[in-house]
């Protein structure tokens, strides 16, 4: 709890120290107007916007007090997660049921997905909210405008951009598992230059990845993460600007050999080091009706997996080491040719590229297994219009074209067109797309074993085509908004493993369900949410419901601000049943996860408009679950912290 102790005291010390330059500034912030940027790639009000898309803001990410991006979107409307373990640990991320190599994950619109994971999927276990301005969960096929891997929807995160005087904030916090976390951001503008930099630590001494409640795991798993960010805007003229952008992330994980009894592993660690760069230029041509952006972006990836002998597995070791770059040229046009009608087009070109080592020692012997480098180039072009006829319909159709310098070309198409009464508060929407993704280097190249072939040159993309329709409807002066939607998305083509084979194209998939949310507010100081996803996804090849999906899962989530100064939140989440399988005993039966119920709360107190001090309540019923069988979850949790704003830095 000592953690605990040094938040009280920052807290207690920046009080007095602030509140004299409190008194001076009390500006009320200027009102915002949420947009959607990740829908169409152009910055569109909610209201115009068919898609089934989730905007988490600043304010709620602020006030949320979680760490992670995926903490914070996990429980959102047709979402759903599931981890090995404790922080740090393998995380999977499923849109609609759909599989998470089939969410495409983009930071400031830089693709994460990482070429040398075996699907080409992207861990969000390590990515920080440090920084982050506004989370956008998109549902449904997107690769129209994204290209490969958006077959189920885009998580698109937002950094911030500094302007107005420097302005610096600290955090520190601490609680349950030994957990500590330190962070401070820096942002403002010089001149033409705008700046947001960042830095941030995290860890914590975890609990058994391995779960608890088998005998033989009781060694805690800790992590620990250090996140670096920067924002760099260059205003060169009234209509050029300049950018540079940074990420970097160094995380530790310590692991455990499964989930099960006798899993445990005491020197099982992956370290994960990543880097991301980007630079790009934005001009306003034409007399503002021609937008023009462009840009150059890498991002670097190294996972290290070092499990050496120990007293429990005396001839057993393993060392592993995969490394991965994307570089990425990216061109968009926004052509504004009417008050109601805007075309955007644009081109898109990337080289990706992977090599790992792997190395093992039993009682069998020794095993190696080398993947050389690889590489693996694509381009696209894509373009779309949208239009808008009289205030009350709204639609935006595209198609993009899409050449893999392995797997040959791909055609999609999207149409989302949105129908509004403005009279009656009503919305009425639809949406219908098709999407691809491309096969890893891992599937396409991956040597093979004395068991037989691995990796498969003659693989083809896999394919989904959705579709979706749904109404939204405010009532009581916009005080209380519901929506209702139906989905359905069908795969084929999908990638699955066969011993004898190897990666073949033999999946199937279809997955169906409803949402369903609703936003009470009937009081300024008091705001009520709930939602609900019922879901089918059924592989349709076995008949069977694809693994770790639950059938239904229900929130909800109230605000309330009982006096100026306090902002409570209470969240309960109930997530279904789900099948998964014991992968300790062969032929893997299929085994069920019960249902389980979380209850969190947070309160959130205002000393002064610098000093901000939260006091966090995670599982407060202290519900045992697995989310992944054999794997543990944490229990009862409190954690607590202040965050302090130090206003202008400089003299007017």
């Amino acid at each position: 709890m000592n953690q605990l102790f040094l938040a009280a005291l920052a807290a207690a010390l920046a009080v007095p120290l602030l509140a004299a330059e409190d008194k001076k500034d009390q500006t009320v912030p200027p009102l915002q107007h949420e947009v959607v940027v990740t829908a169409t790639r152009v910055r569109t009000p909610p209201k115009e916007v068919a898609s089934a898309v989730t905007v988490i803001g600043r304010t709620e990410i602020e006030r949320s007090t979680r760490t992670t991006v995926l903490d914070l979107i996990q429980d959102g409307l047709g979402v759903s997660s599931v981890r090995n373990g404790g922080p740090g640990s393998a995380s999977s991320l499923f849109l609609r049921g759909a599989n998470s190599e089939h969410v495409l994950v983009l930071l400031d619109g830089v693709e994460l997905n990482d070429p040398m994971n075996p699907s080409r999927s992207y861990d969000l276990a390590h990515m920080t909210l440090d920084g982050v301005e506004q989370i956008e969960v998109l549902r449904g096929p997107q690769s129209t405008l994204y290209g490969s891997d958006a077959l189920a929807g885009v998580v698109n995160i937002v950094t911030r951009r500094g302007s107005g005087k420097p302005r610096l904030s600290l955090e520190t916090g601490g609680g349950a598992y030994g957990t500590a976390r330190g962070a401070a951001s820096l942002g403002g503008s010089a001149g033409p230059v705008g700046y947001s930099l960042g830095l941030s630590q995290f860890t914590t001494r975890g609990f058994s990845a391995a779960s608890s409640r088998f005998p033989g795991n009781s060694e805690k798993d800790g992590y620990r993460n250090f996140t670096a960010s920067g924002n760099l805007i260059f205003t060169l003229s009234r209509n050029v600007e300049a950018g540079l952008q940074m990420r970097t992330t160094s995380a530790r994980t310590d692991l455990d050999s499964f989930g099960g009894p006798g899993g445990d592993d005491p020197n099982s660690v992956q370290k994960y080091d990543s880097l991301l760069l980007r630079g790009h230029a934005r001009a306003l041509l034409a007399d503002g009706r021609w937008e023009m952006t462009g840009g150059v972006s890498t991002v670097r990836a190294n996972r290290t997996n070092d499990n050496p002998v120990d007293a429990r597995h005396p001839f057993d070791s393993e060392r592993g080491l995969f490394r991965s770059r994307m570089v990425k040229l990216d061109w968009q046009n926004n052509l504004f040719l009417q008050a109601g009608h805007t075309l955007t087009f644009g081109a898109e070109l990337e080289r990706e590229q992977g090599d790992s080592s792997y190395h093992s020692e039993s009682p069998w012997g020794p095993y190696d297994s080398l993947f050389p480098g690889r590489s693996a180039d694509q381009a696209g072009v894509y373009v779309q219009d949208q239009v808008r006829l009289g205030g009350r319909f709204f639609a935006a159709a595209g198609m993009r074209f899409d050449r893999h310098s392995r797997t040959g070309s791909a055609l999609t198409y999207r149409f989302a067109p949105a129908l509004v009464f403005d009279e009656t508060g009503t919305k009425i929407k639809a949406t219908i797309g098709t999407g691809f993704k491309s096969p890893s280097l891992y599937q396409l190249y991956a040597p093979g074993t004395l068991w037989g072939p691995v990796g498969n040159e003659r693989l083809h993309p896999e394919q989904s085509l959705g579709w979706d329709a749904g109404i939204e409807q405010a009532l009581w002066r916009g005080r209380i908004q519901t929506g209702l939607t139906y989905f359905r998305s069908d795969f084929r083509n999908l990638i699955d493993f066969t011993t004898m084979l190897g990666y073949v194209n033999i999946g199937r998939a279809r997955t169906e369900g409803v949402e369903a949310s609703a936003t009470l507010q009937p009081a300024a100081d008091l705001e009520l949410r709930f939602s609900y996803t019922h879901l089918r996804a059924l592989d349709l090849d076995t008949g069977g419901p694809l693994l770790r999906r639950p059938k239904d899962k229900a929130g909800t989530d109230l605000r309330w601000k009982p006096a100026p100064d306090w902002d409570l939140g209470i969240a309960g989440t109930y997530v279904g049943a789900r099948s998964d399988r014991d992968y300790n005993d062969w032929p893997y039966p299929v085994v069920g996860l019960a249902a389980y119920f979380l209850l969190d709360a947070d309160l959130i107190f205002d000393a002064g408009s610098k000093v901000h001090i939260f006091l966090r309540g995670d599982n407060l019923l202290d519900a045992r679950y697995e989310t992944v069988y054999g794997y543990g979850t944490a229990r009862r949790s409190i954690y607590a912290g202040v965050r302090v704003k130090i206003g202008a830095l400089s003299r007017d």
